[in-house]
This record gives C-alpha cells, sequence and structure tokens, in this order.
C-alpha cells in the first residue's frame, strides 16, 4: 500500500473496510499459480538483505563472514541486530529489550568482533548499518527463524496447547477464524484461541513485538502492504471489488471517467482504498475528488443512496434496495486475506490452527459472499 505499511505500523487504534471495518502482498509459502501474491518484502535499506541472495552477493557474503565453522555468534546479539535494521535507533532497541543503551551499544560491537567486520557506522549522531551489516541481518533472519523453528519442534508428539493470539480485521475473523473455532475446540481441548480486532497495520506491529501469534490481514492488488523479512504469510481468499452506486445509474458495467465529478468516498482509518481510486482514476485520467471519509461499510451505502457520491465495494457483498455494484472497466480490483506469522515461530498449536486456515496445497478461495454486520 502506498504508503506503505511498514514494520513498525503506521497506524494504531484504526479500522478498515468492512463493516465498520478494517485495513496485501506478501511473499508467502504456498502462493497459489491461479492468485499469485503481490506483497513485497519490505524495501527499506536496512531491512532489505535480497543483495545477498544473488549469486555474486551471496559469494561476497561468505567472503565477508568467512566460513561460519569458524565464527560462534550469540543468537541474543543477532536479535538486537534484526531490531536494530528495524527500528533504526539504538534507544528505540534498548526500550524493546528493557536493555541500557550502552548495553546495545556493547553488544552490537561484540558481534561485529564475532564475524570480524563493522556492521555499522556513524551517521550524524545516530547510527546506520554498513553493507556487511545489512548482509548479516538477511542471514540473521534466516538464522532466528531455524532457532525458533527447532526450539517449536523439539517435542513434535505433544498435543498443541497453550494460548494462540490472533489479530484481524472483522471480515477475516467472521470468513476465516470463526468456522474452524468449534472443530478446534473439540479436537484440541487444551488449545485457547484469544481473537482481538485490530486494523492490518496494527496487527503486523504487534506481531512483530510478539503481541500476538497470528495476523489476518488484507490488501488490494493496486496498493500492496509490505512485510518485513521476519513475517512470512499465506494467502487465505480473495474476492473482487466494484463501484458502489445509486440503483437510477445507467449501465451493468462502471466506466469511471463517468463518475469522474462525483464525490468519492474513502476509509477515514487507512489511505489503502484511497490509493487504489487515485490509481484507478490516474489510468483513465482524472482526478479524485474525495467527497468523505467513513469507516463503517453501512454508512458508506447511505451515502450513495442518498446521492453524496460514489465508492469501491465488494462484489460479493450482497446490494441493498437503491444500490448496485458495478464491475469496473479496466485494472482489476483484487482483495486478498492473508494469514501472517513470525518466521520460525510455527509451533504445533499455531500449526494446527495454519492447517485449517489453509491446508497444505489448497488453492486460494474466492470469497462468494461478504459478511454484513447483524
Amino acid at each position: 500500500m502506498n504508503p506503505d505499511i511498514r514494520a513498525s505500523g503506521r497506524h494504531r487504534h484504526v479500522k478498515g473496510p468492512d463493516d465498520g471495518g478494517h485495513r496485501r502482498r506478501l511473499a508467502p509459502s504456498g502462493v497459489s499459480q491461479r492468485s499469485p501474491m503481490r506483497l513485497r518484502h519490505h524495501k527499506s535499506r536496512h531491512l532489505n538483505a535480497r543483495h545477498c541472495r544473488t549469486r555474486h552477493s551471496t559469494r561476497r557474503c561468505v567472503g565477508v563472514f568467512g566460513d561460519a565453522k569458524q565464527c560462534g555468534v550469540d543468537f541474543r546479539r543477532l536479535e538486537l541486530l534484526v531490531d536494530l535494521a528495524r527500528l533504526e535507533s539504538m534507544r528505540a532497541v534498548a526500550e524493546v529489550h528493557g536493555l541500557a543503551n550502552s548495553t546495545v551499544s556493547q553488544q552490537i560491537a561484540a558481534l561485529a568482533r564475532e564475524v570480524g567486520v563493522p556492521i555499522i557506522e556513524p551517521n550524524g549522531r545516530l547510527v546506520r548499518l554498513t553493507p556487511a551489516g545489512r548482509c548479516l541481518v538477511g542471514h540473521a533472519v534466516e538464522i532466528l527463524a531455524l532457532v525458533e523453528a527447532a526450539r517449536r519442534d523439539s517435542d513434535p508428539l505433544a498435543e498443541p496447547a497453550g494460548r494462540v493470539r490472533v489479530g484481524g480485521f472483522a471480515v477475516g475473523i467472521r470468513v476465516s477464524l470463526l468456522p474452524i473455532l468449534a472443530n478446534l475446540a473439540e479436537s484440541n481441548a487444551a488449545l485457547q484461541v484469544v481473537i482481538n480486532e485490530y486494523a492490518p497495520a496494527e496487527s503486523l506491529a504487534l506481531l512483530i513485538d510478539n503481541a500476538l501469534d497470528l495476523a489476518l490481514i488484507y490488501d488490494f492488488a493496486l496498493s500492496p502492504i509490505v512485510l518485513p523479512p521476519t513475517l512470512q504469510a499465506k494467502p487465505l481468499w480473495s474476492t473482487l471489488w466494484g463501484l458502489g452506486v445509486s440503483s437510477d445509474a445507467s449501465g451493468t458495467r462502471a466506466d469511471l471517467r463517468d463518475f469522474a465529478d462525483q464525490p468519492w468516498i474513502v476509509s477515514s482509518g487507512t489511505s489503502t482504498d484511497e490509493n487504489v481510486v487515485r490509481t484507478l482514476a490516474s489510468v483513465v485520467g482524472f482526478t479524485p475528488v474525495i467527497g468523505h471519509r467513513i469507516e463503517c461499510r453501512d454508512l458508506v451505502e447511505d451515502l450513495i443512496i442518498a446521492g453524496h457520491g460514489v465508492a469501491l465495494l465488494p462484489m460479493s457483498r450482497s446490494a441493498r434496495r437503491g444500490l448496485k455494484i458495478l464491475p469496473i472497466r479496466g485494472p482489476i480490483v483484487e482483495f486478498t486475506t492473508y494469514a501472517v506469522w513470525r518466521r520460525g515461530a510455527i509451533g504445533g498449536a499455531l500449526r494446527r490452527i495454519l492447517d485449517q486456515l489453509a491446508p497444505e496445497g489448497a488453492a486460494v478461495a474466492h470469497l462468494d459472499h461478504w459478511p454484513r454486520r447483524t
């Protein structure tokens, strides 16, 4: 989404498009060819370690860090380095870990000695990662994920148990999570699912901070969310959106140029659907007039029926009297929901939930009915 939702979460206590609702594009596991993921990894220089994964740069990284067998690295220091790349501040890392600034600085310096190359450098009154430091961050993410996975899988025969904290937007919870709760309770009595309603930005921030175990988020193909490399995702279902207009509007497909002078209704909580509206308008050559910013989908429909504007709405949401939702001529407006978790954090309980949310090898489902508030 542009502006991108980044790892720190740009919004707190915001809602997205649904019912009163809330606010994709990851490069997760299990991507279906039918509905390819568009979510890109974080493009920040601090989080982007993809340059380490090309053939030439991988050779360069190996040359920088030497033989891994000769290099004993403290995992705790790798955690501090990953958080420094994400938070871009020694002070912020210290606050997250409950340490003194000097302690974080000493641990990062010790890590540099362990790997044998400088990994940070002065940047005014702050510091920044060196190219070797950014390369190490990419490897650190993979190493820490493997360590966490090994820890969680130390007893593979154990029955899934404990609390799984799930955060997500309302429609995602209704469509994906609620239908599997009864089966989970019946088959795993010791497993407790704790549900919290959050916008995608807030869910991702809490997931990164280890305050959630699983996030249900969404985005539009035309306004993708950006994920940091510490998170992993899998698509659950998708649906197409169209243009909500009053029932007296002519035609069976929406040519957006016919609505160039209409007030457009967008979300007040995030910029996602506004970005989509502006992208669609730019394709056909006009600048939309944003007339209203509304969270509740029912109120959006009320305004459309009363002739106060038009808005993007899910095609699978049943239209009320006085309203119709037209397919749009031009780029497809696709909305996709994802399950997101921390890399390496799939223990028995979370794995059981993910297996039911999206069985291995299953295609990305198409949502035929968008639920309404009752």
